[in-house]
């Protein structure tokens, strides 16, 4: 017991000489301590080393810029597809930019109600799959759904549920678009559809963030904790630079609709 404590005692000065470890290796284990309790006095340190300095890493970027990781794709390629989770994250900020482009205009145009998802007994479609687009004037677009006449209410409802702030009206087959006035109101509200639909664009990031942290994760008893830790690091910098990305185009499009 004596000798271990004494083995012990001398556990801090190794530890103050732990900058030295990675070159050297572990310190010797202090004069006298005996052999059974060699082992163990090197793998505590090194435990302890090991621990300190994750928690050092782990510690930086509190209340400081943190360091960028950028791990080669190649070199974990067996354990997650680094460049594929890119790409799933870039075609959501792509879906976003289509969306602001296509939907989001303080001009209404035909165009803008082609991709209109409409809910059919025969599945879903784009309107313009199911009725002609046309403008007849600067403020009336009409849909005429000869060729689909059983789909018109379903197509009415869902230019009004499109966030829009349509106000579509039935005759027949024809359907009457009334373009909105370019209010200040409308201007607002527009803006406010911006808004939702970046927040459901980053809850899609999200998703595909922790899909590939889960990625990941079942490598953790099969690779260090260093890599383990360095790959979420990455991860997390790939989404935190697509959600800053997401910002910039909101902010964009919001100076754009409210004039």
């Amino acid at each position: 017991m004596a000798m271990a404590l004494r083995c012990f005692r001398h556990l801090p000065s190794l530890l103050y000489r732990s900058s030295f470890t990675t070159i050297r290796g572990l310190p010797q284990a202090p004069a006298g301590c005996p052999a059974l309790l060699l082992d163990g006095c090197r793998q505590c340190v090194h435990q302890m080393l090991l621990t300190r300095q994750l928690a050092t890493k782990k510690a930086k970027g509190k209340g400081q810029s943190q360091a960028r990781v950028n791990i080669s794709a190649a070199l974990v390629e067996d354990i997650i597809n680094l460049e594929e989770t890119n790409e799933d994250m870039q075609a959501v900020v792509e879906a976003l930019k289509e969306d602001f482009s296509r939907n989001l205009s303080v001009r209404t145009s035909p165009g803008a109600l082609d991709h209109i998802i409409v809910m059919t007994k025969d599945g879903k479609f784009p309107l313009n799959q199911l009725g002609q687009i046309s403008q007849k004037s600067p403020q009336l677009i009409i849909v005429n759904m000869t060729n689909f006449p059983e789909s018109t209410a379903a197509a009415t409802k869902a230019i009004r549920e499109s966030g829009m702030n349509l106000n579509p009206e039935v005759d027949g087959t024809i359907i009457r678009v009334a373009i909105p006035k370019v209010t200040r109101e409308h201007r607002e509200s527009l803006a406010k559809l911006a808004k939702q639909s970046t927040n459901k664009s980053k809850e899609a990031l999200r998703k595909v963030r922790s899909k590939s942290i889960n990625q990941v994760k079942k490598f953790k008893n099969k690779v260090s904790e260093d890599t383990i830790w360095l790959l979420e690091k990455q991860i997390q910098q790939m989404a935190d630079s697509a959600a800053a990305e997401m910002d910039k185009l909101l902010a964009a499009k919001t100076k754009e609709l409210l004039g």
